[in-house]
């Protein structure tokens, strides 16, 4: 490999340096990409060998046989022939030119971020320039080595997610565990192996997360990264002879059944994706960043700022069968424990039929509400609440009425049959008579009946996609996931001021194509208190804390330790509140206020909070759980024992190292206390729990002096 100095972009602001090599005879290739906090120089003079871009094109493919997104054929040949900076608002904007001649493509990676924030939001577009069709099969959004670190020194970060068992994150050495010692050096050719996670369909959490993170030990170096997109995605993480590499895309051929003929002057982008870095802070130092650059992903909102109470009337209470007898004394009581917002979930519309397969008009029914359902939608709003409903607006039943009164074309097919996912179709929102439906059902329910809170479920992953007018499966269903998009703008455009609740089985498709629009995260849809913890202290990994809506859904049944035990697990976050309130003893709903009104402190500093775990990522069966949310010299902090044998626990708390500290016990206050042990020197906090006890938790407010 050369050491000549090649010629190099450089770009960035005060919190990030990006550095672009653009020699004319090696591919445009990412040198680093840094806070600007380490002296780069360990970094040396090589040139990057990973390409900027990789792009899989029939009848190219790649220069190495193998099935991974490193070393394409035009990639390797993409010289570079200009970049543009610019502004758009608050961010800045660079643009990378390269250009293949023997194919006439072009590839412009755009970088955007905003001044302050270690993190950048990348795509990639791709013009056919040239006299014939080319057909793609693959382009990276984002495509880089991992400069300055050995292979031995580096974890791999990863979440795999399925329903009832979201984001369960580890960490594990690459080396050996991920990526085996080949010996590359002797052979003298990069490798053909990778670690590639991959998601399929449209739930894009589904099996696991579009998010992952490399970190040098040895350095404190680290990225984190996320695929922004409602489908089809892939990310790899694979070794070169000079160091690991990482590619970031959404769908391709070979794992997504998409491809899409670019015609001569026709232009494709990528999806969206996001890489945030720490030089020397490691995990603590990325995560802050990525929470930053999340922030500034999200769409305005009031309820960003607000962040209301919601009280859903589903889990492990009424449980998809409301009705205005027993809705109304559970109004009363969510309003007095101090919730803001009222959801009416499943069953709404269901006049005593099997309503699973007949969904899809979205009228209230006339059985479960003999006065109409605006006699409970009063009642949320009398008791100073906003009323809310559950919505699983991109199904159709295959019962429903509206499965006649729509066409074939809109709805989701193969080979000119409608696809059929547990006896629902599946809308196509390329289609203009789709969206005509969606808005004419939100409209109706938001003017007509005052609703201003939709929880947006989908229950249902069609598959690959749909070949109706479409190159490939793959490209209908990306095509379909933007219209998807599309249609939310326009929700959000016309009813600016309601509130949009992500949901797909709980939480399987918690990515940040929706989570920039929508306002708010189910979790999960896991009904075990004890098995919800480590979901909800996982999720700030994923997901913005104050988007985070883990339910805590205490029941009047339940033993007073594991009556506060669920309700801590939803205090961390967007506190999102259920059980039977209404049933429950003085005492008990006198402690359900008392966490709202610790939430409200919480919220004070919800959206400038930083996740922190004290003792690391959660595994799914630890025996204690923590979870650490830091604003200013405010730092909340709960923690669960999860067993008896749970003995004392030490929590390492180093951003508050050589301080004095106030802590307080802030829920439960009625129980017997834990004994507290702070260590000023190591910035470690002892715990030692009530001793007979199973399952408990405490949530602690510590201020720094």
């Amino acid at each position: 490999m050369s050491t000549e100095p090649a010629t190099t972009v450089a770009w960035g602001h005060s919190a990030l340096e990006l550095v672009v090599d653009v020699s004319p005879d090696g591919p445009v290739a990412l040198r680093s990409l840094t806070d600007g906090s380490a002296d780069g120089s360990a970094q040396g003079d090589l040139r990057a060998g990973q390409p900027l871009v990789e792009l899989l094109v029939a009848g190219e493919g790649r220069a190495r046989a193998s099935h991974r997104f490193s070393e394409t054929a035009v990639g390797r040949r993409l010289v570079y022939t200009g970049s543009i900076r610019g502004e758009d608002g608050k961010w800045r904007e660079l643009h990378i030119d390269a250009r293949d001649e023997r194919t006439g493509l072009s590839a412009r990676t755009s970088f955007r971020s905003v001044d302050g924030v270690a993190a950048c939001r990348v795509t990639t577009t791709v013009t056919n320039h040239g006299q014939e069709p080319v057909l793609l099969q693959g382009v990276t959004s984002f495509a880089a080595g991992f400069p300055g670190a050995r292979i031995e020194d580096v974890d791999l970060l990863r979440a795999d997610s399925e329903w009832l068992g979201e984001g369960r994150w580890t960490r594990h050495p690459l080396r050996d565990d991920v990526l085996p010692d080949l010996n590359l050096g002797l052979h003298g050719q990069d490798g053909r192996g990778r670690f590639a996670a991959v998601s399929t369909g449209t739930w894009s959490t589904g099996t696991h997360l579009p998010s992952g993170g490399l970190v040098d030990r040895r350095t404190g170096q680290a990225w984190l990264w996320q695929v922004e997109h409602n489908g089809a995605w892939r990310w790899e993480v694979g070794e070169r002879r000079d160091g690991a590499y990482l590619a970031l895309l959404g769908p391709t051929d070979i794992d997504h059944q998409w491809h899409q003929t670019l015609r001569p002057g026709e232009s494709f982008t990528t999806v969206p994706v996001s890489v945030a870095v720490s030089d020397v802070d490691g995990l603590d130092g990325a995560v802050a960043a990525l929470t930053a650059h999340r922030r500034e992903l999200v769409r305005p909102h009031r309820d960003r700022s607000a962040l209301p109470v919601v009280f859903n009337d589903y889990m492990n209470t009424l449980m998809g069968d409301p009705t205005t007898e027993k809705l109304l004394p559970l109004v009363d009581a969510a309003a007095a424990a101090g919730a803001e917002v009222f959801c009416i979930d499943a069953g709404w519309y269901d006049n005593g039929t099997s309503w699973w397969d007949s969904v899809g008009e979205w009228q209230p029914s006339e059985t479960r509400f003999p006065q109409g359902i605006q006699e409970v939608l009063a009642r949320i709003r009398k008791r100073g609440m906003v009323p809310g409903l559950w919505l699983e607006p991109e199904v159709i039943g295959v019962r429903s009425p509206m499965a006649d009164k729509l066409p074939d074309a809109a709805f989701l097919q193969r080979g000119g049959v409608r696809l059929v996912e547990h006896d629902r179709y599946v809308l196509d929102l390329r289609h203009p008579g789709a969206v005509a439906h969606l808005d004419g059902v939100v409209d109706r329910l938001v003017e007509d009946l005052g609703v201003g809170y939709f929880k947006l479920d989908y229950n249902v992953d069609p598959g690959a996609g749909t070949d109706l007018a479409a190159d490939s499966v793959g490209a209908g269903l990306l095509a379909h996931n933007r219209a998807h998009l599309a249609w939310l703008d326009g929700v959000l455009d016309r009813h600016p001021g309601l509130i949009l609740e992500n949901c797909a089985s709980g939480a399987m498709r918690m990515d940040y194509a929706l989570l920039s629009r929508m306002q708010l995260q189910s979790t999960s849809d896991q009904q075990d208190y004890l098995r919800y913890p480590p979901i909800a202290v996982a999720a700030p990994l994923s997901v913005l804390p104050e988007q985070s809506a883990s339910w805590a859904y205490p029941q009047p049944d339940m033993a007073d330790e594991d009556f506060a035990y669920t309700v801590c697990t939803g205090l961390l976050g967007r506190l999102y509140l259920s059980g039977r309130l209404d049933l429950m003893s003085a005492e008990q709903r006198a402690s359900v206020r008392s966490a709202v009104e610790a939430y409200h402190e919480i919220r004070k500093g919800l959206n400038k909070a930083v996740p922190l775990w004290p003792l690391g990522l959660p595994g799914w069966s630890d025996p204690w759980l923590s979870l650490a949310l830091c604003s200013g010299d405010v730092t909340h902090l709960a923690v669960w024992r999860r067993g008896r044998d749970a003995g004392p626990v030490t929590l390492s708390l180093p951003h508050l190292r050589s301080r004095h500290v106030h802590i307080e016990v802030r829920y439960p206050r009625d129980l017997p206390a834990w004994t507290v042990d702070w260590d000023t020197g190591t910035g470690s906090l002892t715990l030692t729990p009530t001793p007979h006890t199973t399952a408990s938790a405490r949530l602690f407010r510590i201020v720094a002096g």
